[in-house]
């Protein structure tokens, strides 16, 4: 494509024309609404691509009022995340994120009540409004992003950052993401490290980037060091099967991989009632955050919580000191907590 200079601002027509499609189709990709329109993802990219080229902002006006600063950094939760107590998952990252605030002198504005009322989703935009809006940019964070949402966001020029990958077909989300990747791959080097050959996998039904970041760096560290997992759960298939427990009682793994505490805490119960003892028999490790527990703490995957609200924060804040700046994504290294579930394969 090739932009022809113009006098004024591009609208809407402008990059339908360029990008070959509909003004119906323009005004439902950026409005998020693409997937729902079926709307094919060659022809979204088209669109996003005439967007980039034109320097198209769906709401001038919009972006005009954000060049006067408030000093207030929202931070908006696609679902009920706040906690309620210290142990909740999503507890450090926001004392990060409001230590930070507090440090860089901005004040926050936390944004809870632009959901249905029902305890669904929790929408960014009501009646074709921006809510976040109100603050010079926001922190995202939450299971349930709405994606399109996410790309409506980024084409308007919107100050934010998400907690956690995020993929957004033709749009570049900012975000501040946990190397789960990495991580994943050292507890294998671990494994090895320890004279593990073969292992097992225990996949959660989940298809998200972080157990999609999970799983690559799992099977790239055993195929890279040459280990034998021959596990269901490495196929791809979920969950525990009782055919493969029995398995494991007399087959050649010597340690097992979960994607979860609960997976593993059902695998060592189970184990049990075979007579088999974690980590005598069977040496097991969490991709997750683990708590102390009577039996001792699994070997784990450690995500610098409060660290990676900080980090969201300052990413945020470099963004409105120099608004023509898109953001680049940051990784930020995740530790392997030490436990008592590993050991030497004794056989």
């Amino acid at each position: 494509m090739t932009a022809r200079r113009r006098d004024r601002a591009p609208n809407q027509a402008d990059v339908a024309r360029l990008a070959g499609v509909s003004q119906s189709a323009v005004s439902r990709v950026i409005s998020g609404d693409a997937v729902r329109a079926r709307i094919p993802e060659e022809t979204r990219k088209r669109v996003f691509d005439a967007v980039r080229e034109l320097g198209y902002v769906a709401n001038p006006a919009a972006r005009a009022m954000r060049n006067k600063r408030t000093n207030l950094l929202g931070v908006h939760t696609f679902e009920a995340v706040f906690p309620h107590a210290r142990e909740d998952f999503y507890f450090e990252f926001l004392q990060g994120i409001e230590e930070r605030a507090e440090e860089t002198g901005y004040d926050l504005v936390l944004f809870t009540s632009t959901g249905s009322g029902d305890g669904g989703r929790r929408n960014i935009y009501r009646d074709g409004t921006n809510r976040l809006g109100l603050a010079d940019g926001s922190v995202l964070l939450g299971v349930s992003t709405d994606r399109g949402e996410l790309a409506r966001l980024w084409y308007e020029g919107y100050p934010f950052i998400h907690i956690g990958r995020r993929e957004v077909p033709g749009a570049g989300i900012p975000c501040v993401i946990p190397d789960y990747e990495t991580a994943a791959a050292g507890i294998v080097e671990k494994l090895a490290a320890l004279g593990h050959r073969s292992i097992g996998y225990l996949r959660e039904p989940l298809e998200m980037e972080p157990y999609t970041d999970r799983r690559e760096g799992y099977a790239r560290a055993v195929r890279e060091l040459g280990l034998t997992d021959g596990s269901p759960g490495f196929r791809g298939e979920t969950g525990l099967s009782d055919a493969w427990l029995d398995h494991l009682v007399t087959g050649p793994e010597t340690a097992v991989v979960a994607e979860s505490v609960r997976l593993a805490e059902t695998l060592r119960t189970k184990l049990a009632e075979r007579g088999l003892r974690v980590p005598d028999d069977l040496s097991v490790a969490v991709l997750e955050g683990a708590p102390e527990q009577p039996e001792g703490r699994w070997v784990s995957l450690e995500i610098p919580r409060v660290e990676i609200g900080r980090t969201a924060v300052d990413q945020l804040i470099a963004m409105l000191d120099d608004p023509g700046r898109r953001a680049d994504s940051l990784l930020v290294p995740c530790s392997i907590a030490a436990g008592t579930t590993l050991a030497p394969p004794r056989h």
